[in-house]
C-alpha cells in the first residue's frame, strides 16, 4: 500500500503522515495515516477544512445539482406514513406531510381524533432532534418514547401520560434503542440501559448493557437489575412482557451475531423485581424468537434448523427445543419475516397471517392458527416490500401493513378476515408526479457459479442503452434490499440512467445460509456477487465501464471500499458513505466490537488473514487509476467512525495517477448529523451532492432530470 512517500498529487491537502506500523501475530501492518483518527488534533482539523475546500470546489462544477435538488424535493413531497400500532381501543401512527422535516407521532381515540404527540420540529426548530423509538403501554394511557440529538443516537427515554401530554417520568439517559417491555397497569417496564461510565473500563462506555426494572416517577438510580450481569460486554439485551402480565421473556445476542439466547419467567409465581429466568435455549446457533399469544400458547419464531425460518408453537411451561411443533415449516424459497395472529370472536375460526419475502419480493399468505394449513393468498399492489404486520392486542378480524415498491410511496393496507379483502387504510399524504420507469429482476451467476438476484429500474421510454448506471448494494448483516419507493433511484432513472439493486449474499434474501455465505471468513463471496453484478450490466449492454458508478454506505461502504480497490478498472466513480474501511482496527473506534461475529477480529491469526485479504485502506497501492470517489461522512455518527473515510481519502489521494480534474478523491463531512435518521431538508442536499456527482463522472449531465 501507499506509504509516506511524497505526494503524486500535489493539488490535494497534504495528510499528516507517519511511519505507524502494528505487529500482529508476526505481520507487520502498515498505519501511515494514523494521525487521522484522532478529529481533534490542529493537524486533522487543518487537513479536513482544506478538504472541505477541495470539495466545494468540485461541487460548484455539477451542473445537474439544482436540478437533483429540486427534484428531490418534489419527489420527497409524497411525505410517509406508519401502520397503526393498537393499545385497547386507541391507535398510534407516525405520518410526514409534504413540508414537513420530520415524521411525528400521532395517536386517536375511538372517536376518531387525532392528535400530534411528538413533533421534533417542536422539540427542536433546528431539526437536529430525531425521535427514535417509542412504546405505548398496554392499556395505551402512557407512552415511552426516545429523542437524541445531532445524530448521535444516544437517546433518553420520557414517559409521557398520552391524555395530557404531560411527560411523568424520565429523562432516563444512556438507554439508546432500549426496548420497553410494560407491566400491565403502566406503572413499571422492564428496559434496557448501559452501566454509567465511571463503572466500566476506559474506551467502553458502549457497551456494558443491563436489563432493569423501572417504576414511573421512580429515580432511574433506585431502578433494580435483573438481568445481564457477568455476560459478554458486547451482549444486547431485549425484554418483553406477554398480553396478561404473566410472562416475562428475556433475550441476549453477543454483538450483531446470528445466533441469541432465550430466558422466560413466570411473574404470577415470581416477583417482577427478581423474575426467576429459566433457560428456554441457550448455546443455539440460531435466533429465537418466543411470544405468548391470547390463547396461551408459545409462539417461537426461529431460524434453528430452517435457514428461511419456521414458526413453531409449545407450551409456554416446557418451551425447550425438543417440544417444538412446527405451525408454519420453512419454505423452500422464501423467507418468513413476520406473523399476526387474527382471532376475534366474529370470526369462524382463528387464523394467521404470515408475512415472506421470495427472492426478495414480499407475499402474505393466510393460514388456519390451529393446524397451519394454507387457506389463501393476500393480494398485494404490486411487486413490492410490506411492513410490519400489526393487529390488536387484545384480539380482533383486522391486520395493518405497510406497503411500498419502486414507483409507489408508502401506504398502509388493512386486511379483514371476515370477509378476505384488502383495502388502503392510508397513503402517503402528499401528491407527486411520478416518473414513467420500469423494473426488471435477473439472476446471474457469481464467481463460483452461485445464483443471484438484482432489480434493475430504468427508463420507460424505449430508448436502447447503454446508459449511465449506478450499481447499489450491502451484503451484510442479515439485512434485505427489497423493492421501495426512493427519490433518489426515481430521479436518477428520469435523469436517463439506470439504476441496479444486488441481492448480495451477506443479506437475508434467501434466508440465513444467505448471510453466513458472506460473512467471516465467506466475506470475498459479496464482493465477487457485487462484481459479478457489474459485468453483467456491461455484458448484458446496460451500460460501460466508463459509465458505471456504484453506490453503497455503512456495510455498503465497505461493499464499495474493496470493489474500487479490488477492481478499479471496473468502475468509474464511487459513492462510499459513512463506511468501515480500516478493517484491522474497526473494532476499536464506534460499535465496532459489537460487529467481530459479522467480519472477524484482528485478535485471532486467522481472522486477521480474513480481515487483511480484503480490508479497503491495506489495498490502496501506488500509481494505479482509481475511479473518481465521493466519501460521505457525518459528526454525530456513533456507529461508524469517521475516521475510516479520512484515511481512506488520504491514502487514495496519494497513490492515484488519475488527474485531480478527471477522477477527483473528494471528502463530504457533514455536521449534526449521524448514521440514522435525518431532516428532509439534509437528505435532499446529501442525496443532490451523490447524484450529481455520479452524473458528472458518468455523463448524465446532458439530460434534463
Amino acid at each position: 500500500m501507499a506509504l509516506d512517500t511524497p505526494n503524486s498529487n500535489p493539488q490535494y491537502p497534504a495528510a499528516p503522515a507517519g511511519d505507524d506500523v502494528d505487529v500482529l501475530h508476526g505481520r507487520s501492518v502498515p498505519d501511515p495515516f494514523r494521525a487521522l483518527e484522532d478529529p481533534d488534533a490542529d493537524t486533522t482539523r487543518s487537513w479536513a477544512d482544506a478538504q472541505d475546500t477541495l470539495f466545494r470546489s468540485h461541487r460548484a462544477r455539477w451542473a445537474t445539482r439544482n436540478r437533483f435538488t429540486e427534484r428531490l424535493t418534489d419527489l420527497l413531497r409524497s411525505g410517509a406514513v406508519g401502520a397503526p400500532v393498537w393499545r385497547g381501543g386507541r391507535f398510534f401512527w407516525t405520518r410526514r406531510s409534504p413540508d414537513q422535516e420530520h415524521a411525528v407521532l400521532l395517536t386517536a381515540g375511538p372517536e376518531g381524533a387525532e392528535e400530534v404527540l411528538i413533533d421534533p420540529m417542536v422539540v427542536d426548530p433546528a431539526g437536529t432532534t430525531t425521535l427514535d423509538t417509542w412504546q405505548p403501554s398496554k392499556e395505551g394511557d402512557l407512552l415511552a418514547y426516545q429523542l437524541s440529538e445531532g445524530g448521535r443516537e444516544e437517546s433518553a427515554v420520557l414517559v409521557m401520560d398520552v391524555a395530557t401530554g404531560e411527560i411523568v417520568d424520565g429523562p432516563i439517559d444512556r438507554a439508546r434503542y432500549s426496548p420497553i417491555g410494560w407491566l400491565p397497569g403502566g406503572k413499571a417496564f422492564y428496559y434496557v440501559r448501559r452501566l454509567p461510565p465511571d463503572a466500566v473500563p476506559d474506551g467502553e462506555g458502549q457497551y456494558h448493557r443491563r436489563v432493569y426494572l423501572h417504576r414511573v416517577g421512580s429515580d432511574p438510580a433506585d431502578d433494580v437489575e435483573i438481568f445481564g450481569a457477568g455476560l459478554d460486554k458486547t451482549n444486547y439485551y431485549s425484554a418483553s412482557v406477554s398480553r396478561d402480565g404473566r410472562w416475562l421473556v428475556v433475550a441476549a445476542a453477543q454483538g450483531t451475531a446470528p445466533r441469541n439466547d432465550v430466558w422466560m419467567a413466570d411473574l404470577h409465581t415470581s416477583e417482577p423485581d427478581a423474575p426467576d429466568l429459566q433457560a428456554v435455549a441457550v448455546g443455539l446457533d440460531a435466533k429465537v424468537y418466543p411470544q405468548v399469544g391470547r390463547d396461551g400458547r408459545l409462539y417461537v419464531f426461529t431460524d434453528l434448523d430452517a435457514p428461511r425460518r419456521r414458526l413453531a408453537v409449545v407450551d409456554p411451561t416446557a418451551p425447550e427445543p425438543q417440544n417444538w411443533q412446527d405451525l408454519l415449516p420453512e419454505d423452500d424459497t422464501a423467507v418468513l419475516d413476520d406473523y399476526a395472529i387474527l382471532d376475534g370472536p366474529e370470526l369462524d375460526r382463528p387464523v394467521l397471517l404470515a408475512a415472506r419475502t421470495r427472492h426478495a419480493i414480499s407475499e402474505v399468505s393466510v393460514h388456519d392458527l390451529t393446524t397451519g394449513e394454507h387457506l389463501h393468498t393476500v393480494p398485494l399492489p404490486g411487486l413490492g416490500s410490506i411492513g410490519g404486520l400489526s393487529e390488536r392486542p387484545e384480539g380482533g378480524h383486522e391486520c395493518w401493513f405497510g406497503y411500498t415498491d419502486h414507483t409507489t410511496p408508502g401506504l398502509v393496507l388493512r386486511y379483514d378476515a371476515t370477509d378476505q379483502t384488502v383495502t388502503t387504510w392510508a397513503t402517503s399524504p402528499g401528491s407527486v408526479d411520478l416518473p414513467a420507469v420500469r423494473s426488471e429482476q435477473v439472476t446471474y451467476r457469481s464467481a463460483d457459479g452461485t445464483a443471484v438476484r438484482m432489480v434493475i429500474v430504468a427508463p420507460d421510454d424505449g430508448a436502447p442503452g447503454p446508459r449511465p448506471a449506478v450499481l447499489y448494494g450491502y451484503g451484510g448483516f442479515n439485512i434485505a434490499l427489497t423493492p421501495a419507493y426512493s427519490a433518489s433511484i426515481l430521479a436518477w432513472v428520469e435523469a436517463g440512467g439506470i439504476w441496479a439493486v444486488a441481492g448480495l449474499r451477506g443479506g437475508s434474501e434467501e434466508g440465513e445460509q444467505w448471510h453466513r455465505g458472506g460473512m467471516r471468513e465467506n466475506k470475498q463471496n459479496v464482493f465477487d456477487d457485487f462484481h459479478a453484478a457489474a459485468d453483467y450490466l456491461v455484458e448484458q449492454g446496460w451500460t460501460t465501464p466508463d459509465q458505471l458508478g456504484i453506490s453503497g454506505g455503512s456495510n455498503g461502504g465497505l461493499l464499495v471500499g474493496a470493489a474500487l480497490t479490488q477492481r478499479p478498472d471496473t468502475y468509474r466513480a464511487v459513492v462510499c458513505s459513512a463506511p468501515l474501511l480500516d478493517m484491522v482496527r474497526y473494532e476499536q473506534f464506534g460499535l465496532g466490537a459489537t460487529w467481530n461475529d459479522e467480519y472477524g477480529t484482528a485478535d485471532h491469526p486467522d481472522e486477521l488473514d480474513w480481515l487483511l485479504g480484503y480490508s479497503p485502506y491495506h489495498h490502496v497501492h501506488d500509481d494505479v487509476t482509481y475511479p473518481a470517489v465521493l466519501f460521505t461522512v457525518f459528526d454525530g455518527d456513533t456507529r461508524v467512525d469517521p475516521l475510516h473515510a479520512r484515511k481512506m481519502a488520504a491514502a487514495l489521494q496519494r497513490a492515484t495517477n488519475a488527474p485531480v480534474d478527471d477522477r477527483p478523491v473528494l471528502l463530504r463531512a457533514e455536521r449534526e448529523v449521524g448514521h440514522g435518521a435525518r431532516a428532509v431538508s439534509r437528505t435532499v442536499d446529501l442525496s443532490a451532492d451523490q447524484l450529481s456527482f455520479l452524473a458528472h463522472q458518468l455523463g448524465l449531465e446532458g439530460e434534463s432530470p
